[in-house]
């Protein structure tokens, strides 16, 4: 029997991702709680139970927007997401109810966020991958296993007497972040989620602010905490950053910071290849792994490109870097709310 989530499921689901070897942070019920109140969309967090007992989840978002078309996806505003599921015929289920509702919604498309490819059957957007990597429990082998001109780096920024200090509040973090942002050419979601992240995870949600010595504004990182695991995932340099190196110290700071709490797995996040946020994790010696976002088509004929480097965004992204940062913050959150 498929049901919905509800208040009274909520810690029977999160049980059940906690003792799932296949979860990610990306499955925790509280998403549930943020894309609704953060940006309005129709969430659909099914699960099966046996017995009292859940025994797969699938988190759904549908988003339906002029500009950027409507869809039904698992999950959105995460990297990864799709079935998890005790067994096939759960997973069968789920999938089947899943394609069921992106019918009855007349969605363009239904969208599985896929670590590993699970239906080679469907088409599978090329674009992504992953880069994850095992921490040592020892600062100075993490240190050496960085490539040594990515260590210069690092040490550049150490030399410069950067410091990093843990935020309980999101406004230095949030002036870093929207600034990067909008320097790369993309809308920045609103203050709001980034509290409400803040609210929902609690101590699986932190985040690490880099001043230099004089107590200026460096670069700022929120990070989540899952397991064995530390994902920074939503970050940004301000305009000084580049000159003492301080996206570099930010990250080995969230690195060493980590390792002090017996995290194990380093998860450096989605990017798109050939970008430069590909070949920066790379000059860390991490490996791409690919993601396998798979697709059942309703309303399309074809899996959606809405990315950067699709060239028909090229004129709106070159405009937007131009924009007054107080007016991105503005604008950006009303176009960020439907790219999820």
């Amino acid at each position: 029997m498929i049901k919905t989530l509800d208040d009274s499921s909520i810690q029977q689901w999160d049980e059940f991702v906690e003792n799932s070897s296949s979860a990610t942070f990306f499955h925790k019920a509280g998403w549930k709680e943020v894309i609704e109140k953060a940006f309005g969309h129709k969430t659909y967090f099914l699960y099966t139970e046996e017995q009292g007992k859940i025994t797969g989840i699938l988190p759904l978002v549908h988003i339906k927007s002029f500009l950027f078309g409507n869809s039904l996806s698992s999950c959105a505003f995460c990297v990864y997401g799709g079935i998890v599921a005790n067994n096939k015929e759960t997973y069968d289920q789920l999938d089947q109810k899943a394609c069921e509702l992106a019918e009855e919604l007349g969605v363009d498309h239904l969208e599985m966020r896929n670590q590993t490819q699970l239906t080679p059957s469907r088409p599978h957007k090329e674009l992504y991958v992953t880069f994850r990597k095992e921490l040592a429990e020892d600062e100075e082998k993490n240190m050496l296993a960085i490539p040594r001109k990515q260590r210069a780096v690092i040490r550049k920024g150490i030399k410069a007497g950067l410091v990093s200090e843990i935020d309980s509040e999101i406004d230095r973090f949030y002036q870093a972040y929207s600034s990067s942002v909008r320097n790369l050419g993309t809308p920045v979601f609103a203050k709001k989620y980034f509290v409400l992240l803040k609210q929902v995870f609690k101590e699986q949600c932190a985040i690490l602010t880099v001043l230099d010595k004089n107590g200026t504004l460096i670069a700022s990182v929120m990070s989540f905490y899952f397991k064995d695991e530390v994902l920074p995932y939503y970050g940004g340099g301000t305009e000084y950053a580049r000159a003492v190196q301080g996206n570099d110290f930010m990250y080995w700071e969230v690195m060493r910071r980590a390792v002090e709490k017996g995290i194990k797995i380093f998860d450096y996040g989605r990017s798109k290849e050939g970008t430069g946020s590909y070949r920066f994790k790379k000059h860390w010696g991490f490996e791409p792994k690919p993601l396998f976002y798979e697709f059942h088509l309703v309303k399309s004929d074809s899996i959606p490109d809405i990315n950067p480097l699709n060239p028909k965004y090229q004129m709106f992204i070159a405009a937007w870097k131009r924009l007054p940062l107080p007016v991105s913050q503005v604008v950006g959150p009303w176009l960020a709310k439907d790219l999820g």
